[in-house]
C-alpha cells in the first residue's frame, strides 16, 4: 500500500518541522510549502491526499488557497490556525474547509483529525469513477473502459492505472511510482515497472487506440492526451 501524502502549508519553520515529524512518525509522506503560491504549486505537482493549511501565510492567505483548491479537485483540507473566533471558523468551513483546528493543540488530536479526514476521503474516492480522455475507471466495480470497450486488468494493473488517473498530466518519477504502488522498499532491479507499463499499454491500445501513458526519457511516465 502506498504511503498517503500530506501537504503542510506553514510559514513558521518550527511549527512546520513539528508537524512533519509528527506525521512522518505515523507513516505519512510529507510535502511542505511556506506560502500560498508554493502551496498551489505543491498541490498541483504532488496531488496530496490531504492539505494541512495555516490561515496566515504569505503571498496568498490560507482562505484564498482554500478557495482555489476547492475549485481544482476538492482534496480534503484541515485548517490549522491561531484564529479562534467562531466567525473565522464558520467562514473557513463555508469556504470549503473539511475541519478546523485552533493552535495550540495536542499532537494526538491533530493526528486523530488527520486520520479521520483521510479515512472519509478514502471512502469517497473508493466509490467515485475516474475519467481521462476516453478512459473510464470505476474503483467501486473494478471496471475499466476504453471508449465502449471493456478492458480486463489484473489487480496490480488496475492499481497502477488508477494511480496514473489520479495524477493526470503529471510527470511521475519511476521511484515515485514504485514507492506508491509497490511499497517503500521495493527493488526494481527486475524492471517490473516497465513490464507492467507494457501490459497496460497493450491492453489499452489493443484495438489501435492512441497511446495515453507516455515515457519521459530518464525520468518516468506521464498520463496525457495523444
Amino acid at each position: 500500500m502506498r504511503a498517503l501524502t500530506v501537504l503542510i502549508v506553514e510559514d513558521d519553520p518550527k511549527a512546520a518541522q513539528m508537524l512533519q515529524r509528527t506525521l512522518s512518525y505515523e507513516g505519512y509522506r510529507v510535502v511542505n510549502a511556506r506560502d500560498g503560491r508554493e502551496a498551489l504549486d505543491q498541490a498541483r505537482d504532488h496531488a496530496p491526499d490531504l492539505v494541512v493549511l495555516d490561515w496566515n501565510i504569505p503571498a496568498l492567505d490560507g482562505l484564498s488557497v482554500l478557495e482555489r483548491l476547492r475549485n481544482a479537485d476538492g482534496m480534503p483540507v484541515l485548517m490549522l490556525t491561531g484564529r479562534a473566533g467562531i466567525g473565522d471558523k464558520v467562514r473557513a468551513l463555508l469556504t470549503g474547509a473539511d475541519d478546523y483546528l485552533v493552535k495550540p493543540f495536542a499532537p494526538e488530536e491533530f493526528v486523530a483529525r488527520v486520520r479521520a479526514l483521510l479515512r472519509r476521503a478514502g471512502d469517497a474516492r473508493h466509490d467515485r469513477p475516474m475519467g481521462f480522455a476516453d478512459l473510464i475507471l470505476d474503483p467501486r466495480t473494478g471496471e475499466v473502459r476504453r471508449g465502449e470497450r471493456i478492458v480486463s486488468l489484473s489487480p496490480r494493473e488496475f492499481d497502477l492505472l488508477a494511480y496514473f488517473m489520479q495524477r493526470p498530466r503529471q510527470v511521475l518519477r519511476r521511484e515515485q511510482i514504485l514507492r506508491d504502488v509497490w511499497g517503500n522498499h521495493f527493488d526494481d532491479r527486475s524492471g517490473v515497472l516497465d513490464v507492467y507499463i507494457g501490459y497496460l499499454r497493450a491492453k489499452l491500445e489493443q484495438e489501435g487506440e492512441p497511446r495515453l501513458i507516455h515515457t519521459m526519457r530518464h525520468v518516468g511516465y506521464v498520463l496525457r492526451e495523444p
